[in-house]
């Protein structure tokens, strides 16, 4: 196949969706949105070309009810599917069945996402490479006797995870043998719940490090080359919050080093398409391989504005069957960008989320600015779905015009109506630490109370 996809059906919402329809048009590709009933409105849906209802607000009944959205992709003769973020985009029965419709997945083979989503798995194809691995268990661990004697070999602290986990549910950290049975058997039932397989595996828990992740591209070609790393350090309770790239973490040549194994990484499991590899770097410069994400990153745009990739585009090429134009000599990291994830929540309420009317906005502008956003004027922020409800992205030549833009453009962030964490972004941009680039993993647990407003 070697012909661009005529029509693609978004398994998506918010500013994702958003995001890949404006690529399409740009592309001379049709689109179709699917949403749920509180959705009908949403601006993904008003962009589309065409727009269908897959079910009623609980997302197992409608962004998750893979029938539904199969029936919508055929229905309206699509031949791909996006799936953007979060959603269906890891589920490899989903990838099997579009492509058992005859559609194409924009993303990596239903295999492959498979045997990446389960992270003990995932070690041991990084480990058969030689990517460096965090010491733990070989595989997932069955009964609480074997977590011991894994968590005593190993020596404590130690990271129980869930095998088909992510964005740090059913993870608990465990500093001694007292603490391991409670946190074990936690982790566990907290995984069947959110995953639906209750399987556990074992790390050591490398205390307070830098998260660093390549982004590599991918084709069928046998071509693969990473666009550079990000820093995804600033983080709460394991979800992202700040991200940037460079990062002054790096030199150049761990950063040629990382890089290389990351390109190792996919190669190794027949990767096709964009992917993301992750890997945690302690204080003494060395990394660690902790999982591979198998679908567009939400904190893309940082690297797509150092390099100018535009990173769904190359999806959707990838997909028809075009080779990579560019080479990893091509590729080339300029000046410094920085993405803040705005959430419709009350950092000082102990982040709860805040649904509700969008009544005014402001979204900011100017040189080096982009916002990703599905927000505008008398839009409805839902209670039933993730609170992030825009992304703001800034480069600049240096990482230093970077923080400053970024604090000028929170500073004309207005979102009425609703609570957002805004400010707290902003306060963490004039943090000592952060302007020095001196934090890791633990910087907002150790400073929120200087960073929240009122606290």
């Amino acid at each position: 196949m070697n012909l661009m996809l005529r029509r693609i059906l978004i398994a998506n919402r918010g500013e994702i969706a958003v995001r890949i329809i404006r690529a399409c048009k740009e592309m001379g590709i049709d689109t179709v949105a699917i949403f749920s009933e509180p959705d009908r409105d949403a601006l993904h849906v008003q962009l589309a070309d065409q727009a269908i209802c897959v079910g009623p607000a609980k997302a197992a009944d409608s962004y998750l009810n893979i029938k539904n959205v199969l029936s919508a992709a055929t229905v309206t003769g699509c031949d791909g599917i996006h799936p953007g973020f979060g959603f269906l985009s890891e589920n490899p029965v989903f990838a099997d069945m579009v492509k058992k419709c005859g559609i194409t997945f924009i993303g990596p083979d239903g295999d492959v996402i498979r045997a990446m989503g389960n992270k003990s798995e995932a070690r041991k194809r990084m480990q058969e490479c030689g990517v460096p691995v965090v010491p733990g268990s070989d595989g997932g661990i069955e009964t609480l006797e074997q977590g011991l004697a894994v968590a005593r070999e190993i020596g404590y602290p130690v990271l129980i995870k869930a095998s088909a986990g992510g964005g740090g549910r059913g993870m608990r950290r465990v500093f001694s043998e007292e603490e391991f049975e409670s946190a074990f058997v936690a982790a566990k039932a907290e995984a069947k719940a959110c995953f639906g397989d209750g399987e556990v595996y074992i790390e050591k828990l490398i205390q307070n490090p830098r998260h660093i992740e390549f982004q590599i591209l991918a084709d069928s070609h046998g071509n693969i080359v990473h666009l550079g790393e990000r820093d995804c350090t600033i983080q709460r309770r394991n979800q992202k919050i700040l991200e940037e790239a460079p990062s002054r973490a790096l030199s150049p040549e761990l950063r040629e080093k990382m890089g290389a194994d990351a390109v190792k990484a996919a190669r190794a499991v027949g990767y096709q398409n964009a992917g993301t590899v992750e890997f945690i770097l302690d204080r003494d410069g060395n990394y660690y391989f902790i999982e591979m994400n198998t679908r567009v990153q939400v904190e893309h745009p940082v690297t797509e504005m150092v390099t100018g990739v535009d990173i769904i585009r190359e999806q959707i090429r990838i997909a028809s069957g075009k080779p990579l134009k560019l080479t990893q000599q091509d590729v080339s990291i300029n000046g410094a960008a920085i993405e803040c994830r705005i959430n419709a929540e009350n950092p000082a309420d102990g982040f709860r989320p805040c649904p509700g009317k969008v009544v005014g906005l402001h979204i900011p502008g100017g040189f080096g600015v982009r916002v990703d956003t599905a927000l505008y004027p008398g839009c409805e922020i839902s209670p039933y779905y993730d609170s992030m409800i825009a992304k703001v992205i800034v480069h600049g030549k240096t990482r230093s015009e970077a923080i400053r833009r970024m604090r000028r453009v929170l500073e004309e962030f207005l979102v009425e109506g609703i609570q957002t964490n805004v400010e707290l972004q902003y306060m963490i941009l004039h943090h000592e630490d952060f302007i020095k680039g001196r934090y890791d993993t633990g910087f907002l647990e150790k400073n929120l109370d200087s960073l929240i407003p009122g606290q």
